[in-house]
């Protein structure tokens, strides 16, 4: 398995050797940036699995590197652990309102670095995880029951919550038939009950709206609907 690689931001050379040791010893990966301008750089072409960032640096400081890091969709996600020289209030809520997921304050222990580093990348994996589960991919149609998006060829298409509800439903099993006592399950989420006519004027809606995925939604005769493989 691979690495799991963090980019530590730190212009002070003995901190920077002190952690680097420690995380390599506990089978890290590790690249130092002696700078904000050379982080920020390294954060998007290596794409590490975490970045610990110092707040006070030279050229760009922490707060920029990390707004920067934040405003870019490559590296939106990026786990960031953010290191202050002070344990003043002011400094811990700038870098956690930036967008960094953590910070830990200097003189800090190795041991505790670590733990963190740990925590972060869990709870990163686990938004990862809930992330991907939200999101559909079937041929050249996508959909993203978080943000309500809803994409042929990466263009939007307008469907209502019934629709994106039926939709999901057939695409979350494909080559599955589901009936139309089913669909109509998955489209009010059990909250009402809505006739099988009903069910096909909303299939007959989406295949309208759907253009060149109109295909993947299949009528079996005397039964319901299926998503093509």
């Amino acid at each position: 398995m691979a690495k799991e690689h963090v980019l530590l931001i730190e212009d002070e050379p003995d901190i920077a050797e002190i952690v680097q040791y420690n995380l390599t010893r506990e089978g890290f990966g590790v690249s130092v940036s002696r700078d904000g301008q050379t982080g920020l750089r390294e954060a998007r072409t290596r794409k590490p699995s975490l970045v610990v960032l110092d707040l006070m640096l030279p050229g760009l400081d922490g707060l920029e590197v990390c707004r920067q890091l934040r405003a870019s969709e490559e590296t939106r996600e990026l786990p960031i652990l953010m290191l202050t020289a002070k344990g003043e209030e002011s400094d811990i809520v700038l870098g956690l309102g930036v967008g960094a997921d953590d910070h830990l304050t200097k003189p800090f222990s190795p041991k505790e670095l670590v733990a963190r580093i740990r925590a972060v990348l869990r709870r990163s994996k686990a938004r990862g995880e809930a992330k991907q589960r939200s999101r559909l991919t079937r041929g050249p149609l996508t959909l993203d029951s978080e943000r309500f998006e809803d994409l042929v060829n990466e263009e939007p298409i307008e469907l209502t919550r019934a629709e994106l509800r039926l939709l999901w439903a057939l695409c979350l099993r494909p080559g599955r038939v589901l009936t139309r006592n089913e669909l109509a399950e998955a489209i009010t989420a059990g909250e009402a009950i809505i006739l099988d006519r009903n069910v096909d004027v909303h299939v007959s809606a989406v295949r309208r709206k759907m253009g060149a995925a109109e295909d993947l939604n299949v009528t079996v005769r005397g039964v319901g609907y299926k998503c093509r493989e």
